[in-house]
C-alpha cells in the first residue's frame, strides 16, 4: 500500500473509501467500506470496481460514472447499488475524483440504506395519505349524489361499491334493517351465505369489528372464512342517532391493514351511509307529503293533475280508454253539524281508505278538496268504470263508527270516459269538469248513485 493511499484519515474516515487505478481496478479500500459490505480486503484488491456494481445500477455506472472516470472528471453524488459479500445490495451514494498527487482515483462511498428506507417510508406515507384523502373525498361525494327519487337499494349499492374500491375488499355487502329490525342483504354479495348462520353479536355491534380466519372469538365465522378462501372480514354498523339503519361488511382474501386509519375510515363510511339513508328517506317522505293529502294519505290535486296528464298521453299511445271518477260525499255538511268536525275528518279518512280498496290495481285515488275525491282509471271503458263506481257506492254505504255515534254516509259518483280514436283529446281539466258535472247529475237524481257523462 502506498503512502498516498494509506494516509491516516483513510481507514478512520466516517464513509467508505476506495482507491483505484485510472482503469477502475481497486488498489485499496478502508475498514468502513469492508464493514458495510462484508468483503475481505484481499478479495477486493486488484478487482475491477465495476464487478461490485449491482445489476440494477449497471446502466447508471456505464452511462454516467465510467465515462467520467475515463475522462478523469469528477463524479458527484451518483446513486447506485453495490454488491455485498453475501450477494445482497447496499444502496449507496458515490463521489469520485482523481488524486492530484498520484495516478489514482479516490472514491467516497456513503451508505444510503437508511436514506432509501426513509424515502420509501415517506413515499409510502404520502401515497397512504393521498389514498386516504381520496377515499374520504369519495365517501363525502357519495352522500351528495342521491336525489329525491333515490331508493334504499341505490344508496346501498353505491356504498357497497365504494367500500370495495376504497378498501380493496374482494366482496362487500350492505344489509339494511327492516321495520322489524331484521337485517336483509340489500346490495353486494355475502360469500358466507349458506356457510355461516347469522351471528347476533356481529349484527348488533356498536363499532367496527374485525374477524380473521385464524381468530378464536368467532370460530364459526373463522371456519366459514377459511372455507370461502377469505382471510378476514370487517363489520361496520350503520347507526344514525342511535338507530341501526343496517350493516356494512367487507370481505378480504389477502392481507389487510386493520390499523387506526382503517377503523377511522370505516367509521366515516358508516356515518356517511347512515346519514345518507336517513336523508334520502326523509326526502322521499317530504316529496310524498308534497304530493299527498295530509289528512287521508291519498294523492292531492297536484299529483292527480300529473297522473291524469300522463294517463291521457298513455291512453293515446296505447289506444286504450281512460275513465275518471269524481266523487262527493252526500250531505257532508250535515255530518259535520251533527257529529263535529273531528268526526267529519274520521269519515273522510275512512271513505278515502274504502275508495282506495274499491278501485283496481293501477288506478290512482286522490282527494281534490273538501269532501271531493277523484279516481283515475287507465284502460277502463264505460262498462269497467261503472263496475268500479258501483263497488265504491256499495262499500261507502257501510256505517262508520265515530266517538259520537254511527255515521251513515253515501257518495255520488260522476264518470267521464275518453275513447282514443273516437274522441278528441281532452285536457286533464276538461276530464275532471265533465266527471264533476256528471256527479252533480247524480246528486240531482237522488244521490248515492253513479252517472256517466255525455261523450266527449
Amino acid at each position: 500500500m502506498t503512502e498516498s493511499i494509506a494516509d491516516g484519515w483513510f481507514d478512520h474516515a466516517p464513509c467508505g473509501l476506495i482507491a483505484m487505478s485510472i482503469d477502475g481496478v481497486i488498489r485499496d479500500v478502508n475498514d468502513r467500506f469492508l464493514a458495510w459490505t462484508g468483503h475481505a480486503r484481499g478479495d477486493l484488491v486488484d478487482r475491477p470496481i465495476a464487478t461490485l456494481v449491482g445489476a440494477g445500477s449497471r446502466r447508471v455506472w456505464e452511462e454516467r460514472v465510467a465515462p467520467m472516470m475515463h475522462l478523469r472528471d469528477a463524479v458527484d453524488e451518483v446513486a447506485l447499488d453495490l454488491v455485498r459479500a453475501d450477494g445482497t445490495t447496499m444502496p449507496a451514494l458515490i463521489n469520485a475524483a482523481q488524486d492530484g498527487e498520484s495516478p489514482l482515483i479516490r472514491m467516497a462511498v456513503f451508505n444510503a440504506t437508511e436514506r432509501v428506507r426513509y424515502e420509501r417510508d415517506l413515499l409510502a406515507a404520502r401515497r397512504a395519505a393521498e389514498s386516504s384523502q381520496q377515499r374520504v373525498r369519495v365517501l363525502q361525494e357519495l352522500s351528495t349524489t342521491f336525489g329525491l327519487t333515490a331508493t334504499d337499494e341505490e344508496v346501498a349499492r353505491s356504498f357497497a361499491e365504494a367500500a370495495r374500491d376504497a378498501f380493496g375488499a374482494r366482496e362487500t355487502a350492505v344489509l339494511l334493517a327492516g321495520d322489524d329490525g331484521e337485517l336483509t342483504l340489500t346490495a353486494g354479495v355475502n360469500p358466507l351465505a349458506g356457510r355461516v348462520a347469522p351471528v347476533p353479536p356481529l349484527r348488533q355491534t356498536e363499532d367496527v369489528t374485525v374477524v380473521t380466519a385464524d381468530g378464536v372469538e368467532f370460530p364459526e365465522v373463522a371456519a366459514g372464512l377459511r372455507e370461502a378462501g377469505l382471510t378476514s372480514l370487517s363489520v361496520t354498523p350503520l347507526l344514525a342517532d342511535g338507530v341501526r339503519q343496517g350493516t356494512l361488511v367487507c370481505f378480504f382474501d389477502g392481507s389487510a391493514d386493520f390499523d387506526a386509519e382503517y377503523y377511522d375510515l370505516q367509521r366515516a363510511l358508516g356515518r356517511q351511509a347512515s346519514q345518507t339513508l336517513v336523508r334520502v328517506r326523509l326526502q322521499r317522505r317530504l316529496a310524498a307529503l308534497a304530493l299527498h293529502d295530509q289528512l287521508t294519505g291519498v294523492a292531492n290535486r297536484q299529483l292527480l293533475q300529473l297522473t291524469l296528464d300522463e294517463a291521457l298521453t298513455a291512453a293515446i299511445e296505447r289506444g286504450e280508454p281512460l275513465s275518471v271518477l269524481f266523487l262527493d260525499i252526500d250531505e257532508f255538511k250535515s255530518i259535520n253539524d251533527a257529529f263535529g268536525h273531528a268526526a267529519g275528518d274520521l269519515v273522510l279518512v275512512e271513505l278515502a281508505t274504502r275508495l282506495a280498496q274499491s278501485v283496481r290495481a293501477g288506478d290512482v285515488v286522490g282527494r281534490i278538496g273538501g269532501d271531493e275525491f277523484v279516481a283515475v282509471c287507465p284502460g277502463a271503458d264505460a262498462e269497467a268504470a261503472a263496475i268500479v263506481a258501483e263497488r265504491i257506492l256499495s262499500i261507502c254505504r257501510a256505517p262508520i263508527p265515530v266517538v259520537e255515534g254511527i255515521v251513515s254516509a253515501s257518495v255520488s259518483v260522476g264518470v267521464s270516459v275518453f275513447r282514443p280514436g273516437s274522441d278528441a283529446r281532452p285536457g286533464a281539466e276538461q276530464m275532471l269538469m265533465r266527471a264533476d258535472a256528471a256527479m252533480y247529475d247524480a246528486k240531482r237524481a237522488g244521490k248515492d248513485r253513479m252517472t256517466l257523462s255525455a261523450a266527449l
